[in-house]
Parts: structure tokens; sequence; C-alpha cells
């Protein structure tokens, strides 16, 4: 697809119209995307989690199929839709910065058809400036630095544009190149600032374009040929703040001094408030999300949350193996394992009312079963959008070969489709996406299963096989209290839910071979209810086997206690854990419920 010779004009006159700038930014953020795992591998400031190149790779590709996927009715106007789908798109620290580039690129401009050497000049320059302006404590040495070296080389003087973007082109890679100079870290790691490279390799694929005016295939992934460099937690990489948190916030005008100044008393790093006067996103390094959330809200709308934990994301960047296994918090496992295995978790959605969380991060299972015994509005569960899995796979496959996610059982929920969405779009032929069949304690039996042989060496193929036989010989059963809350939630049928009120039952549901929830039977009365749930669950299972157990408790740690170890003494236990369950169960089996996993030790 050529450019015409009236779009880049190569003497005397510098012009550059909007279809011509549409195609430069195109192959520039081709090969940002093309260079994504190079860019995680070198990534090691402000914290080494090997996720600059995705979280660039997702802010320029929502740009690719928003703004640059249709023509404009002029550059100035198609650099603002840019600059605002970079911000609904954008991701991490570096993804903030580049869209806050754009933003304040686009706000330099007015409504000019054809853009000169001059405006170009004046847009990069307010674009690096506020892009330094949007961190609260700018450093050398990192995008920042090799954005305004790119800015200041741009000579307004020069008619011929190769020459003129190639000069100025020169300065930002020798930015980049001083970048170990200003950053101890990265020059103790022998690599340059991981989101500087990614801005000189937008760089050069619009140069590349300059010189071709073709947008020609792009294939430059050299992260075969880089190992990780952030090997090592620096010093600087503080772990009291290992959430990367983000979310957008709309009002009729944002204030955002206020918001930086609200933002010092969570002793938040690495901020980051991008945008314009009604939308920003926020970016923050924090100990708390949910307090970061929280903080937002005072000024506007909040939505599109996420929040990472860094210190996972460096375990799976630096782990030995060669498949990682995910799975979504529904399963409610015992979380240490995460540090321990390379098992990583995709949060499900909770709203309450008009507020959302996520699951785990911004919300915990105690501040849940708080906020549900109070009253009020019944909260919601949905499933993760296939752009959190997506972010998920493209990271983990760019330091492993192979992922497996293990999702909850399709007759339960639609999340295992949003895993099947992602794995087309990232590479399906190195992700399986698999049924587990089961939900909460079942579902994690058989993500704990996995990714112990993913740990010891095991292939893909032999995990898979290994489910297949695990699944008939994994159980999942749940006794709810106050069973209005499943009713309601469609998991357990109205007339069982007259028939336990009325007789005042707690119903047993398990789950069945077709992966949905079943009525099964019923327990009289509230005394002992651990213990007899355990005889229960003990006749149901055969003596002859040794088993793993799971038990998970809506809001009640004791009957938690009490009914492991009932349920050690009724069968042969190798291995038995208590966890706390999250909304994905109590939000449809109300406060006390219990419920037990089962699986074969083999």
């Amino acid at each position: 697809m050529a450019a015409s010779a009236a779009s880049i004009a190569p003497h005397d006159s510098l012009r550059i119209t909007a279809p011509a700038l549409r195609r430069a930014l195109t192959a520039g953020m081709r090969r940002v995307i093309a260079r994504r795992e190079l860019l995680n591998r070198i990534n090691v400031f402000p914290v080494p989690d090997g996720d600059t190149g995705s979280n660039l790779a997702f802010t320029v590709q929502s740009v690719l199929q928003g703004s640059l996927s249709r023509r404009a009715a002029n550059a100035s106007s198609l650099l603002r839709a840019v600059a605002s789908d970079a911000i609904d798109g954008a991701r991490g620290n570096s993804g903030a910065i580049l869209a806050q580039f754009f933003c304040g690129a686009s706000e330099a401009l007015h409504e000019q058809r054809v853009l000169t050497a001059a405006c170009i000049g004046d847009a990069v320059r307010t674009g690096a400036r506020l892009a330094r302006e949007a961190l609260a404590q700018p450093r050398e040495g990192t995008m920042i630095s090799v954005m305004q070296a790119f800015s200041d080389a741009l000579n307004a003087g020069e008619t011929e544009v190769r020459r003129w973007f190639g000069g100025a082109l020169d300065a930002a890679r020798t930015a980049l190149q001083d970048t170990p100079k200003q950053l101890a870290v990265l020059r103790q790691a022998g690599v340059v600032d991981a989101g500087a490279q990614g801005f000189v390799d937008l760089l050069e694929g619009i140069e590349e374009f300059l010189h071709q005016r073709t947008l020609a295939p792009v294939d430059d992934d050299l992260g075969d040929t880089q190992e990780f460099a952030g090997e090592h937690w620096h010093e600087e990489a503080d772990p009291t703040r290992p959430w990367c948190s983000e979310c957008l916030i709309d009002a009729g005008t944002v204030d955002r001094g206020g918001l930086r100044d609200a933002l010092q008393s969570l002793d938040a790093d690495s901020v980051v408030i991008a945008g314009g006067a009604q939308r920003v996103r926020l970016h923050a390094h924090v100990a708390d999300p949910a307090r970061l959330f929280e903080l937002a809200g005072r000024f506007g709308r909040v939505h599109a949350r996420k929040a990472d934990d860094m210190r996972a994301q460096h375990r799976a960047a630096t782990a030995a193996g060669k498949v990682a296994i995910v799975t979504d918090s529904a399963a409610d496992f015992p979380m240490e394992l995460c540090a321990k295995l390379p098992l990583h978790v995709v949060p499900v959605r909770l709203s309450f009312g008009g507020e959302d969380f996520l699951d785990r991060v911004s919300m915990n299972p105690a501040e849940f079963y708080a906020r549900l015994a109070a009253g009020g509005e019944l909260p919601k569960t949905s499933q993760p959008p296939p752009g959190d899995f997506r972010r998920k796979f493209e990271l983990l496959l760019d330091h492993t070969d192979e992922v497996v996610y293990i999702g909850i059982s399709r007759a339960l929920s639609g999340t295992l489709q949003s895993g099947e969405a992602a794995a087309e779009r990232v590479d399906r032929a190195r992700i399986a996406v698999y049924d587990s069949g089961h939900g909460s304690r079942g579902q994690a039996l058989l993500a704990i299963a996995a990714a112990e042989d993913a740990d010891a060496g095991a292939s893909r193929q032999d995990i898979l096989d290994r489910l297949d036989r695990l699944k008939p010989q994994t159980h999942t059963f749940a006794l709810a209290r106050e069973v209005s809350h499943a009713v309601r939630g469609g998991r357990i049928p109205r007339w069982a839910g007259v028939l336990a009120s009325g007789l005042g039952l707690n119903a047993i549901a398990i789950m069945r071979d077709s992966g949905k929830l079943g009525v099964a039977g019923a327990l009289f009365g509230h005394r002992r209810v651990p213990e007899r749930f355990a005889r229960y669950v003990a006749r149901k299972l055969p003596r002859q086997q040794r088993w793993r157990i799971l038990v998970g408790h809506a809001g009640a740690p004791e009957d938690g206690e009490a009914l492991r170890q009932a349920l050690c003494h009724q069968l042969d236990c190798a291995q038995s854990w208590v966890v706390e369950a999250g909304p994905a169960i109590g939000a449809h089996t109300g406060p006390g419920a219990l419920v037990v996993g089962a699986q074969v030790a083999d």
C-alpha cells in the first residue's frame, strides 16, 4: 500500500497528509509489536517484571484496531483519535507515558489538513514535555529522555523529510545508548531502558515507511537471542508496593493536581497521570490497589481497573519451566502456591451496585463477606474479559514455551470462552484451554496438579493427559446454609430454595459429570454441621483411595477448619488445605457456605 507523492513532499516544503501519517504510525506501531518479546526481556526498570513489551504492544494495538483502522478527515483529527485510543488502551508505565506523548502532540495541533515540519516539531515537543509532566517522579535514562532528545533534534529548517526525520532519530538512538549511563540498574544488567527502546522502535518503523513508502511485513523479534536481564529484584524495585495498578477516570473536568496531591497519602511509586481534561489514565505501583481505586473514585467515574502482581510477573519471567499454568480466581486455591509453582491467576470481576472490583486484588474475601453481611444490593460476578487473559497469555509466552489454561466449567460460566477468545488472538498453537468440568475446589485441585507437573518439567501433552485422568477422580461438594443467593444466581432451582427455607435445611450440591451443580441432599438443623457434612462427603467417596482435600469456607474459618479435620479423620488424606472462598462462590451461596474438593492422590 504505497503513499502517493502528494502525501509526503520530498523537497522544498515538507508536508504530511492524514493518509501518510496514518501509514507511518501504523508502520511504527507494527514494529513495536514485533519487538515485544525483546522489550520484555530487557525490562529491568522500574521493576524487573518483564512486561514492558507486552504493555507497549497492548497500548499500540488498541490504536491500530481503532483510529488507524479507518480514514480520518485530516491529520490533526487523526492524531487526536490516536491519543484517545492510546489512553483507553494504555497498559503499564511505558504505555501510559506513550499515550500521554500522543495526547500532548495532539493538543499542539489545530485543524490542519496537512502537517508541516514546524507544526510537527511543535507537536512532538509538546508531547515530550507533557509526557514528562505526567510523571510524579521523572527519571532520566528512561523513555522521557529519548523523547526529549528526539524533539530537540527536529530541525524545522530541513525540507527533505527523510533527512529531517532521520537526523532526529539518530539523536534518539544516541540518547537510548546513554540510558545505562544515567541509571545504574541498567548498567548493572547490561541493557538499555526497555521503554526507551520501544519508543526508538516506533520511530524506526516510521523511518522505514518513509524510505520504502510501503507497509512491508515486519519480522524483527529478537527475543530468542536475549536472556531475561531482570533475574534479580534490584534495590530500586520496592517489594512493599508490588501491585502495578491502573484505571481510567472520567469527569466533567478531572482535577489532575488534586489527584496528584491525594496520591501522596498512598506512598505510591511510578505514578503516571496521562490524558486530557475529561479523561485520564492513572498508573501507579501501590501496596493496596483497592485504596488506589477508592481514591480515584473521588475525582470521577472509575472504570477499566487493572492490577498486576509484579512479584508474580518476575517469578514468571525467571521461571525455568517450559509450560505455565493459568487459572481464574474462581478456583480458590491456596495463594501461597503461586510463589512455589508456575501457577498464574486471572481475577474474576465483581460488582456491588455501581462499584466494580477485582477478586482478591481490589477486594479480598474478608472484605467481601463483611460487605455481604451488611446487607444492601446483592453482589454480581462476571467473567474476566478476553483482554485480561490476552495480557496474561502474551506475557507468559514471552518467557515460556507454552501455556495451559484450566478454566471453570463451561456449563457454569462464560469465563472459559473468554480464555478461548484470547488464545485465538494470541497463539492458539501454544495455548491449550482446558475445561475443568468443575468450579472452586475441584478446579483448583486440577490446576494445582497441572502446575506441579509443569514445575517438574512435564510437557504440555503430558499435563493434558494427566488432567484427563484426574478429572473423573476429582469431586466437588458444596453446602449452603443460606440458599437464597444460589437461587437468585440460578445455581440451585427455585423449588429447592423454597424447600430448604421451609424445612430449615442446609442444601448440599455436587458437581455432576455435565459440569453443572445439582442438588444431592441436605442436612437438618445447625448443630455440628461441618462434622456431619464431612460424613456425607466421606460416604460418597471410595474409602480405599488416598485423597487430596481442599476445603473452602464463606466467611466461616472455624467451620472450615473443623470440616478439614473431620474429613482427615474419615478419609486417608495425603494432603489437605483450608482457604476462604472468594466471591465466585460467596455471591451465589451466601455467608457460611462450605465447599469440599476431593481428588485421588495418584
